[in-house]
């Protein structure tokens, strides 16, 4: 058990049945009152973002959350396959829960899978990741009055923005926090 009090961000815990990883914490202290402690959270198993409020010395259970290194190998129909080096065992995450990792994942890609007990949580990217460009807009001549971009799609199917210097089958990197053009691979 943790005392709330002695949560701090990157920790997680099981509360009512959810687990969380705490995002940020508040705590307020009036003269008459019991300490209010506030929690900005993110819900592991949703993905949402919301705040709890707890009082001063409640308890919530910790929770322990495995991280296995495992590679990406297909797409097979309704699900993704991820198989561990090691072992050569193969798991399945349905699709619908990693729509937005899906759009910077290849083939043999080696990505951190989140595990709860026996409970897949879902897939930890890196910060950024190199893809090619596949399709992409000509550049207009005289179109740099500000910082010009253009519309450009990878192979992963994922459409972004980049300079008008980038061409067809260039690697660039992409930042999987927002999905935006990073730099040059």
């Amino acid at each position: 058990m943790i005392i709330v009090n002695d949560l701090k961000p990157g920790t997680t815990f099981e509360n009512e049945g959810n687990i969380y990883t705490v995002l940020d914490i508040d705590h307020n202290k009036t003269a008459m009152r019991q300490m209010i402690v506030k929690v900005k959270v993110k819900n592991l198993r949703t993905g949402v973002i919301n705040e709890l409020s707890f009082t001063g010395g409640d308890k919530v259970e910790q929770a322990h959350i495995d991280k296995k290194e495992m590679q990406y190998l297909y797409d097979g129909g309704d699900a993704l396959v991820f198989m561990d080096s090691s072992t050569y065992e193969q798991i399945e995450i349905p699709k619908d829960r990693l729509q937005w990792e899906m759009q910077f994942m290849k083939e043999n890609d080696v990505v951190t899978i989140t595990m709860y007990n026996t409970e897949i949580l879902g897939v930890i990217l890196p910060d950024k990741v190199e893809l090619q460009i596949v399709e992409c807009e000509p550049a207009v001549k005289g179109d740099t009055a500000t910082s010009a971009t253009k519309n450009a799609k990878v192979e992963t199917g994922l459409e972004i923005r980049v300079p008008l210097f980038i061409q067809n089958g260039e690697m660039v990197l992409i930042s999987t926090a927002d999905g935006k053009y990073s730099g040059r691979a």
